[in-house]
């Protein structure tokens, strides 16, 4: 006899244990511990905006114009690059209405493919994918530092101010989203309004100076245009980090109010306001700037604001800074729920899954995040352009086999209800681009290809001796275990209660 998705998703005790002993809130609580429907459209729209307009509409723009070799092909690859986007959200969505509960990703390889896969997922993205997002926060401190040092992104000297003020943003980010969910929707909300309008300001600059006459950069559009796939490739890399964040209303399922409902509207009103904005605003940068100029600027939002805003050209560099500092606030939030869905199932230490008795947020899970940020930012090497390289490939990689899990659902749970269901053929294409994006970077790059799929594989002993044999020494897991006592008592943390867990609404 099959057994049912909700019995198999269910964890035990004992493998919600694999590293400590805890334990949950009292059953005669009247107020039960678990994440909490706070969410609505707004603060939805919010976040899934707020998180995909980052730094990408602002630092890659030069590299898909110099890829790309014409506006004209420049501009198609930006309005591609949204359709994927938008294809994508529609699976995601299929697979949020089908299996309702936090933790995107990770979730649906749980059960589709059981624990192995869905621990490894969760040891590359929390390990090693996750950290990287804290590349958003790069340009932040380099854009807050603009008005002051003018160029600062290419002074080696202001590297460590860069990063500092990078860490202390992830600091403030974490702080705010383990206070309170309605905060951290409420910061995005400020946030994603700031960015909107440095957005706006670029778009009204374009029309303004299209309306003068400033039209030659769109003289001759395609002329010059690339014929290698390859280039092609690199420019869609770039175009669709741009966009990456329209899978992130999956992370955070069990906290959006009416999921059916308002998952849906979020994402057809989200991604397709993203996507007209970038092209405008290409569009604007465009109208001020040649396309060698915009090829040769290495902060083309501050080179517009420099030549059009005169004394208010400080203005663009800090909604930048906003938009940068949104970005991160969103990956943050939808960070946290991950790593608190894997300790959850027991693929994670249990004190990871627990929740503030009173905030209803993931404290420990936003704390370790935190200080995986804080150790990725320590190397030298560590530069927007080489977290750019390992984040695109990894992301695609685990895009793609979403999307074929999406498909597999289509006959192992053909039965069960959908409340959203997506024509066949997008995610058929979804994952064609997927394998071309992972694929296409072995011939260029094989070395650090390599290096991502040695990462990945590097948690399979992990796994077997923490998680399947739980093989670790008795001694040290009691003075584990008072450790983790000790901060559960300390943070005010306490595993959630299964009816809260797993209740829908």
């Amino acid at each position: 006899m099959e057994e049912s998705p909700q019995e198999t998703m269910l964890p035990s005790q004992e493998n919600l244990e694999p590293f400590i002993k805890s334990t949950t809130a009292e059953e005669g609580n009247k107020e039960q511990v678990g994440l909490k429907r706070t969410l609505g459209v707004p603060g939805g729209v919010a976040l899934l905006v707020g998180t995909i307009i980052g730094s990408g509409i602002f630092a890659t723009p030069r590299w898909i114009m110099m890829y790309a070799g014409s506006v004209g092909l420049n501009l198609v690859i930006w309005s591609v690059c949204g359709i994927f986007a938008l294809c994508g959200g529609l699976c995601y969505l299929e697979l949020g209405t089908l299996v309702p509960k936090s933790g995107g990703e990770y979730v649906y390889i749980l059960e589709a493919f059981g624990s192995l896969p869905a621990f490894l997922y969760s040891w590359l993205y929390v390990m090693f994918l996750k950290p990287t997002a804290v590349m958003i926060l790069l340009p932040f401190g380099a854009y807050i530092l603009e008005p002051f040092f003018p160029g600062c992104s290419g002074r080696e000297d202001l590297v460590p101010l860069i990063k500092l003020l990078a860490a202390a943003a992830l600091g403030i980010i974490t702080f705010v989203n383990c206070a309170s969910v309605k905060w951290a929707a409420r910061m995005q909300i400020v946030f994603t309004a700031a960015k909107m309008i440095a957005i706006v300001m670029l778009i009204v600059t374009g029309i303004v100076r299209i309306a003068q006459g400033h039209t030659s950069s769109f003289a001759n559009a395609f002329e010059g245009s690339t014929t290698s796939l390859g280039l092609v490739g690199f420019a869609f890399y770039n175009g669709l980090y741009a966009y990456d964040g329209w899978n992130h209303l999956n992370y955070f399922t069990e906290e959006i109010k009416q999921p059916n409902r308002n998952l849906p509207v979020c994402i057809w009103i989200g991604i397709p306001l993203v996507s007209i904005s970038y092209i405008l605003v290409n569009i604007g940068y465009l109208a001020v700037l040649s396309s060698q100029e915009l090829m040769t600027s290495n902060a083309v939002a501050v080179t517009v604001s420099d030549r059009m805003y005169g004394a208010m050209a400080w203005t663009i560099p800090v909604l930048v800074a906003c938009s940068c500092f949104g970005g991160a606030n969103g990956a943050s939030f939808g960070g946290g729920r991950l790593l608190f869905a894997s300790a959850r199932e027991g693929h994670m230490p249990s004190f990871l899954a627990m929740v503030h008795t009173k905030n209803h947020t993931p404290l420990p899970a936003m704390l370790f995040n935190c200080l995986l940020g804080f150790i990725v930012l320590l190397p030298d090497a560590t530069t927007f352009d080489t977290l750019l390289n390992f984040f695109s490939f990894i992301a695609w990689f685990v895009y793609g086999l979403t999307f074929f899990i999406l498909l597999m659902f289509r006959y192992t749970k053909k039965d069960q209800h959908r409340p959203y269901k997506v024509w066949t053929g997008i995610p058929c294409f979804m994952l064609l681009i997927s394998i071309y994006l992972v694929v296409a970077p072995f011939y260029q790059s094989p070395i650090e290809s390599m290096y991502c799929i040695v990462a990945t594989l590097s948690g399979v002993p992990v796994y077997f001796v923490f998680v399947y044999y739980k093989a670790v020494p008795k001694c040290i897991m009691d003075r584990y275990d008072k450790m983790i006592a000790r901060l559960q008592t300390l943070l005010d943390v306490a595993l959630p209660t299964e009816q809260q867990v797993f209740h829908q609404d």
